[in-house]
């Protein structure tokens, strides 16, 4: 009989990575700016992808990106796009890299706008609270919600790139906006 308290959402599987990211990572609220743009930029880079593939390439994109340095992402130049263009520690796509510098620019405007991006994907909430959702399967799970709708609508009109709905949402969970962890996964006691 498996030890209730190792149960974790099925998602999560045997793969070392998935499950220390599961463990200590998703669905865990992160209101810090840098944190946020380290996940815009990793799950803007999945789309059309697996998210483990993005995952083992994680740290190339701390080197490639500064560490999440939005400032500095923000004065990347065709110059540093090239190089990036070279560089095997992140998905060599020119879009996807191009797009990664334009939304650093856009994120920076909503901080100004907003005070912190952090406030501003509250704004997309009732009450501007995070939700916890309570699902019992992984086929209860959406792939999107009024909330990443909504969000990935006005993104669009700010701009951003490669942050649909579903993106935006795995944004959501990721970051702790929405916890999906199943009923009966210990995450859910944190």
């Amino acid at each position: 009989m498996k030890d209730i308290v190792n149960a974790r959402c099925g998602w999560a599987g045997t793969d070392e990575l998935y499950v220390k990211y599961h463990d200590e990572e998703w669905g865990k609220l992160v209101t810090d700016d840098r944190t946020l743009f380290e996940f815009l930029v990793l799950d803007s880079a999945q789309a059309g992808l697996a998210w483990i593939t993005i995952l083992r390439k994680r740290e190339g994109y701390r080197e490639a990106f500064h560490q999440f340095d939005v400032k500095k992402v923000a004065q990347m130049t065709p110059a540093d796009m090239e190089r990036l263009m070279k560089f095997d520690g992140i998905v060599k796509n020119r879009l996807k890299i191009s797009c990664t510098i334009r939304n650093a620019k856009l994120f920076m405007a909503v901080q100004e706008e907003f005070g912190s991006f952090y406030r501003y994907v509250l704004s997309f909430f009732p009450g501007q609270q995070p939700i916890v959702n309570h699902f019992v399967s992984l086929s209860q799970i959406p792939a999107t919600s009024p909330e990443s709708d909504a969000m990935s609508k006005d993104m669009k009109k700010r701009g951003f790139k490669f942050f649909g709905s579903t993106i935006c949402y795995a944004f959501l969970q990721s970051a702790g906006f929405v916890n999906d962890h199943l009923e009966g996964c210990f995450c859910r006691a944190d």
